[in-house]
């Protein structure tokens, strides 16, 4: 089992920044890949940022290309997500997900794990 723990999300207004972090405990967490995914109500959760094992390669939905950067850190067991000039629709529930494998998915189905949900509000 692995456990993950989201914080750091809250209300900002647009334009500002928030950075999210997912604690992760029970496996050894370099052998899985992580993501960001979000949900906001009545729509779908979708993958928002992922990251591979290493932290080599990332991906990011085009919505948020130069705004967010997911990062990780092994040492700690922590994935990052640094969130600036967030606008209104990035208002969302965002989760973090584990997939034990070296590559990460776009997929929700294919996440072994995931957390909580760390609630993000963007004011406009």
């Amino acid at each position: 089992q692995v456990q993950l723990v989201e914080s750091g999300g809250g209300l900002v207004q647009a334009g500002g920044s928030l950075r999210l972090s997912c604690a992760a405990s029970g496996r050894t967490f370099s052998n899985y890949a992580m993501g960001w995914f979000r949900q906001a109500p009545g729509k779908e959760r979708d993958v928002v940022a992922a990251i591979n094992w290493s932290g080599g390669s990332t991906y990011y939905v085009d919505s948020v290309k130069g705004r967010f950067t997911i990062s990780r850190d092994n040492a700690k067991n922590t994935v990052y997500l640094q969130m600036n000039s967030l606008k209104p629709e990035d208002t969302a529930q965002y989760y973090c997900a584990a997939r034990y494998s070296s590559r990460f998915s776009f997929y929700t189905e294919q996440y072994d794990y995931w957390g909580q949900g760390t609630q993000v509000t963007v004011a406009s």
